[in-house]
C-alpha cells in the first residue's frame, strides 16, 4: 500500500478556532492535538492577541506509507478593540484544546436602566 501524494515535511498550519461571547466574557479555542504547551505562544501587544508556535511530528521506523500529519509553523492574530481587558486574560491547554479567556471591560457590559 502506498500513499498516492506526500504531504511537504514543513508548512504552514492554521489551526480551527471557535470565538464565543458570554456574560462578559470571550472565549477563543484553538484546536492543536498533539502539541503540548511548550508549543504555544500566546501574546497581546497593543491591540493584538497572538497565538504562534511549531508542531513537531514523531518520526516513524520504517517507511512511511500515508503520511497526512505534518509538522510546520502556526500563528494566528486576532484584533481585539477597546471593550477587551488587556489585564484579565487566561490560557490553558486541555486535550489538545487551547483555550484563551478575555474578560470584557465592566464599562462595555452591558447593564438595565431602572425606569423611575
Amino acid at each position: 500500500m502506498e500513499a498516492k501524494r506526500e504531504i511537504p515535511e514543513k508548512r504552514t498550519i492554521i489551526p480551527a478556532c471557535s470565538i464565543a461571547e458570554d456574560s462578559g466574557l470571550v472565549t477563543v479555542k484553538l484546536e492543536m492535538p498533539g502539541v503540548p504547551k511548550e508549543g504555544f505562544e500566546v501574546r497581546i501587544e497593543g491591540n493584538e492577541l497572538s497565538v504562534a508556535g511549531e508542531r513537531r511530528v514523531d518520526e516513524a521506523r520504517g517507511r512511511y506509507l500515508l503520511r497526512e500529519r505534518r509538522a510546520g509553523s502556526y500563528r494566528k492574530v486576532f484584533t481585539l478593540d477597546e471593550t477587551i481587558s488587556r489585564d484579565k486574560v487566561e490560557a490553558n491547554l486541555v486535550d489538545g484544546i487551547l483555550t484563551i479567556k478575555l474578560e470584557v471591560k465592566e464599562a462595555a457590559k452591558p447593564r438595565r436602566i431602572e425606569i423611575a
